[in-house]
C-alpha cells in the first residue's frame, strides 16, 4: 500500500511526526483506558478435515453455537462453545466465505468470488441467493437490519450497497477516497443499536460511522482518520472486521496490528488486546460479540478460533 505521496511538504510531515511522537507518549502512559480481555480458549488447526481451517475469515456466534468461515476450503464449520466440532456445510456453493452475520435463523455469507450474498438455515440447509440488480463486486462483509434488509461492504466496488431482501438497490454509499463517506476497499458493516451503523474502511485505516439514515456521523483512525497507519492506540493497519456488543460498544479487527481494539460508540479508544503472528500471515481478521460480552476471534496465522473473556 502507498501511504505518502511527493505532494507531502516538509511542513506537513514535520506535524505528522509531531502526532506520532504525542500518539506514542499517549500509548506508553495509557495504552488501556479499561483492562483488556484475556484468551480463555481456542481450538483449530491447519488442515482440510473437521475442527481444522484453511485461512479462516468470519465468525460469528448465537446463544450456543459458533459459525466459521473456512475460507481456504470454502465451507462453514459449526462448533459448540467448547470447541467440540458440530456440523460443516456450504461446500458445494460458497466459493471464498467472508465476514458472517446472523439474523434470526438465518445464516448470510458474502462470496468474495462469487459476488453474491448466500443465506442458509443455522443447520446449514441453503436457501437461496441475494445478486444486487446492479452487481456486487468480491463484497466482504453484511450486516442485516431489524426490517431484514442488508448492509452489504461490497469491497472491491467502493461502497456499502443496503439491498431489500430479493436484492433490489435502495441506497448505495460509494466513491473511493480519504474523504467523509468515502471508502477504500470497505471489508465489513455492522448494525448500531440507535439503527445507523459502521463501516470497516479497510485500507484507509479506518471506522466510519452512519446515521440511521445513512447519514455521514464520525470517522476514527490515525490522525485525522486520513488514511495514516500505524500501531498506536486508536490507529489501524488495515481493518477488517468491525463487530457491536450488547452495550453499544465497537470492536474492530485491526489486521495487521494482529489485535482487537474496542471503543465507545462515538470512537473513544478503550482497551486492545490480541495474540501476536509467527508469520507469514497475520492473526485476528475477524471479530464477533457474544451475548455475555465474551468476544470471539478467527486467527487466521494460526488457523484457528480464539475466545476472549473481559
Amino acid at each position: 500500500m502507498v501511504r505518502f505521496g511527493p505532494w507531502l511538504g516538509y511542513g506537513t510531515l514535520a506535524i505528522l511526526a509531531l502526532l506520532v511522537v504525542l500518539a506514542w507518549a499517549g500509548g506508553a502512559l495509557n495504552w488501556h483506558r479499561e483492562p483488556s480481555y484475556v484468551l480463555a480458549r481456542h481450538w483449530g488447526e491447519q488442515g482440510h478435515g473437521r475442527g481444522q481451517f484453511n485461512n479462516p475469515t468470519g465468525i460469528a456466534v448465537t446463544a450456543d453455537e459458533v459459525f466459521v468461515a473456512d475460507a481456504g476450503n470454502s465451507r462453514i464449520q459449526v462448533f459448540d462453545k467448547l470447541g467440540r466440532y458440530k456440523r460443516g456445510f456450504g461446500s458445494t456453493v460458497l466459493g471464498r466465505p467472508m465476514n458472517l452475520a446472523i439474523a434470526g435463523d438465518r445464516l448470510y455469507v458474502p462470496d468474495y468470488f462469487k459476488d453474491v450474498i448466500h443465506v442458509f438455515t443455522l443447520d446449514g440447509e441453503y436457501r437461496r441467493a441475494i445478486e444486487a440488480d446492479d452487481g456486487l463486486t468480491s463484497p466482504g462483509g453484511v450486516a442485516v437490519r431489524p426490517d431484514g434488509t442488508l448492509l452489504i461492504a461490497d469491497t472491491y466496488g467502493q461502497r456499502v450497497v443496503h439491498l431489500d431482501p430479493a436484492g433490489k438497490r435502495l441506497e448505495s454509499w460509494n466513491g473511493r477516497g480519504i474523504g467523509p463517506g468515502a471508502f477504500n476497499y470497505p471489508t465489513d458493516v455492522a448494525v448500531a443499536l440507535d439503527g445507523g451503523f459502521y463501516v470497516a474502511d479497510g485500507y484507509n485505516d479506518r471506522v466510519l460511522q452512519f446515521s440511521r439514515d445513512g447519514e455521514f456521523v464520525h470517522k476514527w483512525g490515525g490522525p485525522f482518520a486520513m488514511n495514516i497507519h500505524g500501531p498506536f492506540k486508536g490507529w489501524f493497519s488495515v481493518v477488517t472486521s468491525v463487530a457491536v456488543g450488547p452495550d453499544g460498544m465497537v470492536y474492530v479487527a485491526d489486521f495487521y496490528n494482529d489485535r482487537i481494539q474496542k471503543f465507545t460508540p462515538w470512537g473513544r479508544f478503550l482497551t486492545a488486546f490480541g495474540t501476536l503472528s509467527q508469520g507469514p500471515a497475520q492473526s485476528h481478521v475477524s471479530v464477533a460479540v457474544d451475548a455475555d460480552q465474551t468476544l470471539w476471534t478467527v486467527n487466521s496465522d494460526a488457523s484457528r478460533v480464539e475466545r476472549w473473556r473481559p
